[in-house]
């Protein structure tokens, strides 16, 4: 497991008594959602699973609702981060309704199947107390996917040059995070930039972030047309993600240039 980040922000307090809910961001995933759901039953201290179905064409709501799912649907395709934020919303406001403590929030992609299962482990580290959001690792998948590692390495190294941690993984989005980090990284970024975005938001913000290996399988993207439009979004989108942090750095030192050159102005 390896970490990164430090210091008492605002999601470092222990999850330990907490339970869990899982949001499950799905588009057009009826072949596979309602394995993931079913896989994901068995969690320790899970509360509920969520799945916001961001305007599927296919079955994808009633598979996940036939599984067990809280199910929720966007009329139209919104991007990922909208359906994240609409998972966490309905799991605040379940939570509130119960009477119970903020839930641990489990990020799983809809498409892992029987393998979600292994996603238990993530959870150890933030409900312990020893990392705000933990983030899986997964080994050499079964099929090898058709990118050349672009959006990879942009993410990888746009994580670097923001908060000096190289993540194994950048893109991963399978994830589980404290109420409380979840909040510190709203909005969340557009789109697929969600992730990269996420991992920045938090370590600049001094909050724990782990990685920790993870035994998932999941559809890789092929080298087909579709595939290569859903990799030049992903790299769209994260390109985005990056430059408005970098913007977001560098107003406040402008700032600081501009209140030090009046200063130096003769009266």
């Amino acid at each position: 497991m390896r970490e990164a980040g430090g210091g008492t922000g605002p999601g470092s307090s222990s999850g330990a008594e907490a339970g869990v809910s899982v949001v499950i961001p799905a588009k057009d995933e009826a072949e596979r959602v309602g394995a993931t759901v079913r896989a994901l039953s068995g969690l320790a201290h899970l509360r509920r699973v969520v799945v916001v179905d961001d305007g599927s064409l296919d079955a994808t709501s009633r598979c996940a609702a036939e599984a067990g799912a809280v199910v929720l649907r966007h009329p139209r395709t919104l991007g990922k981060a909208a359906a994240l934020t609409t998972g966490a919303r309905r799991v605040a406001r379940l939570d509130a309704e119960a009477g119970l403590p903020p839930s641990l929030l489990l990020l799983v992609d809809a498409d892992l199947g029987a393998s979600a299962a292994a996603t238990a482990v993530l959870v150890g580290p933030v409900a312990a107390g020893e990392a705000d959001m933990s983030i899986a690792v997964l080994p050499p998948q079964r099929t090898a996917g058709g990118g050349r590692g672009f959006v990879v390495r942009l993410s990888r190294e746009g994580i670097r040059r923001a908060t000096g941690f190289t993540a194994t993984q950048p893109l991963s989005g399978m994830r589980c995070l404290t109420r409380a980090a979840f909040e510190a990284a709203l909005p969340l970024a557009h789109g697929w930039g969600v992730e990269t975005a996420l991992t920045i938001d938090l370590l600049t913000a001094g909050l724990r972030v782990v990685e920790v290996p993870c035994e998932l399988h999941h559809r890789v993207t092929g080298r087909d047309l579709g595939g290569q439009l859903h990799r030049a979004r992903q790299f769209r989108d994260v390109g985005r993600a990056l430059a408005v942090r970098r913007v977001r750095h560098a107003v406040p030192l402008r700032a600081l240039d501009r209140w030090r050159d009046l200063r130096r102005r003769p009266r």
